[in-house]
């Protein structure tokens, strides 16, 4: 039997299409992060990436770049983080993932990474600068003794080759990039990205997917779920947290308001 939560969850859902949320922590308040994870997981929000802050964090648009800005300058680190994650871990019933580049972990050190992810209760571990040899050979070995899943990224410039290479070698799920560009809101997804989607479908590969980068509406939103197991959402969400003060209540009602989902929950 697996027993992490991210296998469980892909394996349980059914026909259900998943809604999973990205959060900077420490944005907008230092000791928000709990509150905020918790708040999602009553309101129904299948899986949770939090985001550690760093001062360079490439694949960003700005509104999380400046979540970033904001949660360095609150005093969010990697060790703090653990430690709030530490406290509501009893709470927290559904996957939680860390989404990072690889300098902080680096610093931190990728064993002690790991070993402190099992110890919060993170199921796994996005880590967009984490170049596929290194997580090959240096990460995996590590991560699967602590059954931590590392998520790979795939964009629409990934050659089949390479998506196929990562589906075999990675467990979980893989993070589809909906554009090659860097994390935002779009309107829509123009018809390349669609002819994208339909490529990766046709794949039949063997790990679940999640389409993340770029779902701001309903019908981004149901582009991506058609298309997937689920939909992530970051930039949009962090908006929302911080023009409501971190109130995640507020904030998800005004989010699910504009994906057009019912307001009490995203069943």
């Amino acid at each position: 039997m697996n027993n992490n939560k991210i296998n469980q969850l892909f394996a349980n859902r059914g026909e259900k299409k998943l809604l999973s949320l990205y959060f900077c922590a420490g944005c907008p308040t230092l000791e928000g992060t709990a509150d905020v994870i918790l708040a999602m997981q009553q309101r129904g929000i299948a899986m949770i990436e939090v985001g550690i802050p760093f001062s360079d964090p490439l694949a960003d648009g700005p509104v999380i770049q400046s979540a970033a800005t904001q949660a360095l300058k609150n005093g969010m680190s990697l060790k703090k983080l653990f430690s709030q994650l530490m406290a509501i871990r009893e709470q927290v019933h559904i996957p939680l993932l860390l989404m990072g580049y690889l300098n902080p972990i680096l610093h931190y050190g990728i064993e002690e990474f790991c070993r402190s992810c099992a110890e919060a209760g993170i199921s796994g571990a996005i880590i967009p600068d984490l170049p596929f040899d290194d997580y090959l050979h240096i990460v995996k070995p590590i991560a699967d003794r602590y059954d931590l899943r590392i998520i790979m990224l795939i964009t629409p410039e990934t050659s089949e080759e390479r998506i196929r290479f990562i589906d075999e070698h990675t467990d979980g799920f893989i993070y589809m990039v909906s554009s090659a560009s860097t994390t935002g809101t779009q309107q829509h997804f123009n018809e390349q990205k669609q002819a994208y989607f339909r490529r990766i479908n046709g794949m039949n590969l063997r790990n679940p997917r999640m389409i993340g980068f770029g779902i701001s509406n309903a019908q981004t939103l149901q582009a991506a779920q058609d298309n997937a197991a689920g939909a992530i959402i970051g930039s949009k969400f962090v908006t929302l947290l911080n023009e409501n003060e971190g109130d995640a209540n507020v904030a998800l009602d005004k989010l699910f308001s504009a994906l057009g989902l019912p307001v009490s929950s995203t069943d």
